[in-house]
């Protein structure tokens, strides 16, 4: 059988790293082995699945560079390669686990779930479902039916015993079976859960090698086992190293710039961001880090995947890029590529508005638009604080921004503008006297400029959070305590007291 590897992203949010990452070594991988890459769309997630998000997978990877054999966009043998449009396959093998008693339905309610987790805490050990639902009889089954309860499909795990397997990275792993939790299979409304879906998926679309993150390791024993309750051959297991930020714990976006979007709009170049990905968790023969994609291609050696966490540092990627820009683009052709990135007419035709009546000479411009083409602002304190706010309140506002803006969704002009006085009356303080000034210097790097609310929308949803981020970092931080208690605040939308306590 040919080698067949896939990725499977969910269309939830923006494009993040760590999925470059790992369709960069599934498509090493098969193009190795003279193999097929597939793309999957796992939009099962109904509340958070857009059309838009399914679009911008495909463009991030498409500026990547990295391409596929089968997929939603291309079509292929063994599609439909939505989920979304499998339900029906789910759903027949879900009917095949509950007639072999290998899966059982369960009736409990929200409010009881949150009660035997409170039980499960306070006992200590084992935390997750009691399976309390896992015997009953069919009498019950029918009974609780006959009342219209609500109901979902779990899988029924062994109580005793060990799951052993091999992972073709790290080797022998074994999990005790009791530690594993009778996951739901089918929710109440008809859809999967990531784990039945993905093993149905890849059995029925011939996937010989699974690649994926660190993360997925303790699931595994969950999708093994349902291979053997259906009476498949299991694919080998891959498990690539977690991305790791600098601070040695896992890539998160609330330090870290983890969309692919960031990257592109920031001005690397994709040959460099694909050979930066490539370094993590594999060391080319010699140590060679700067490589054309090709060439690990035809090298590639799995023994050389490293086990450890790979670190994603941005300073070892700038360097990389100058390399590339050094090395691989002409003098006479650096302007060409500045155009194609900031320099282009599409882009310039958004700032002329923003400038038009601000400046007196053309020398005045990039004085005036500078941050809209540098990726690292120089901060200082007396922008961002003056003689009313500290650093933490100010850390503050620029988190409650991250989180409105979150949860609206619209980074455009008219989001940021009311977020920005969301967030003002939030704290209980001066819009225009508090906030705005906090909002000029981490998007600008200065005390006045351009139109804000429209420069925002400019920069981007991106770009925009990243100097949020890295605002926050500048003024020292807010640290996990401080963070809990104003998720708590933030959740209760009073923030006035928290706030006043922070000057």
């Amino acid at each position: 059988m040919s080698v067949r590897v896939r990725i499977a992203p969910s269309p939830t949010g923006d494009p993040h790293v760590g999925t470059a990452y790992i369709a960069a070594f599934n498509l090493i991988f098969a193009q190795h082995h003279g193999g097929k890459f597939i793309l999957r769309i796992e939009d099962t997630d109904r509340t958070r699945s857009r059309p838009e998000f399914e679009q911008n997978i495909y463009k991030a990877l498409e500026w990547c560079g990295i391409h596929w054999d089968e997929g939603p966009n291309i079509g292929g043998d063994y599609g439909p390669y939505r989920q979304s449009e499998r339900l029906h396959l789910y759903k027949e093998h879900c009917q095949k686990l509950l007639d072999e008693e290998n899966a059982y339905k369960c009736f409990c309610t929200s409010e009881e779930l949150a009660e035997m987790r409170q039980v499960l805490a306070k006992r200590g050990g084992r935390q997750g479902y009691d399976r309390r639902c896992r015997n009953l009889s069919p009498e019950e089954i029918r009974e609780k039916e006959e009342q219209g309860l609500s109901w979902v499909v779990r899988l029924k795990a062994p109580l005793t015993g060990e799951c052993i397997y091999t992972d073709a990275i790290k080797g022998r792993i074994s999990f005790p079976w009791k530690d594993i939790d009778d996951q739901i299979l089918l929710k109440s409304d008809g859809y999967p859960t990531y784990h039945l879906a993905n093993v149905v998926d890849d059995h029925l679309m011939e996937i010989t090698h699974v690649i994926r993150g660190d993360e997925w390791i303790s699931s595994t024993p969950k999708h093994l086992l349902l291979y053997d309750y259906f009476g498949w051959k299991a694919p080998t297991f891959m498990h690539m190293p977690l991305l790791l930020g600098t601070d040695g714990k896992k890539l998160s976006k609330r330090r870290n710039p983890t969309s692919i979007f960031f990257y592109r709009n920031s001005g690397y170049l994709p040959e460099a961001f694909m050979n930066f990905i490539t370094l993590m968790g594999y060391s080319m023969p010699g140590d060679r880090e700067i490589y054309p994609f090709e060439e690990i291609i035809k090298e590639f050696d799995d023994k050389r995947i490293g086990v450890s966490g790979a670190v994603f540092d941005l300073k070892k990627l700038e360097w990389l890029n100058q390399q590339y820009i050094i090395k691989n683009i002409p003098e006479n052709h650096l302007w060409e590529r500045l155009k194609d990135w900031r320099f282009n007419d599409e882009y310039m035709a958004k700032l002329m508005p923003l400038c038009h009546s601000r400046i007196k000479t053309f020398g005045d411009f990039m004085d005036l638009c500078d941050f809209f083409f540098i990726n690292h602002l120089k901060y200082s304190d007396d922008i961002f604080l003056g003689k009313k706010l500290s650093k933490q309140q100010a850390a503050f506002i620029l988190q409650g921004m991250i989180w409105k803006l979150e949860e609206s969704g619209n980074w455009k002009s008219s989001g940021v503008q009311q977020a920005s006085k969301d967030v003002a009356e939030f704290f209980g303080t001066n819009h225009k006297k508090c906030v705005m000034p906090v909002l000029f210097a981490s998007l600008m790097g200065k005390n006045q400029g351009p139109p804000l609310f429209d420069s925002a929308e400019i920069l981007g949803k991106d770009i925009t959070r990243t100097r949020f981020l890295k605002s926050i970092e500048f003024l020292e931080g807010i640290s996990n305590k401080k963070l809990q208690a104003l998720r708590k605040a933030w959740e209760q939308r009073n923030g006035a007291e928290i706030f006043a306590e922070s000057n």
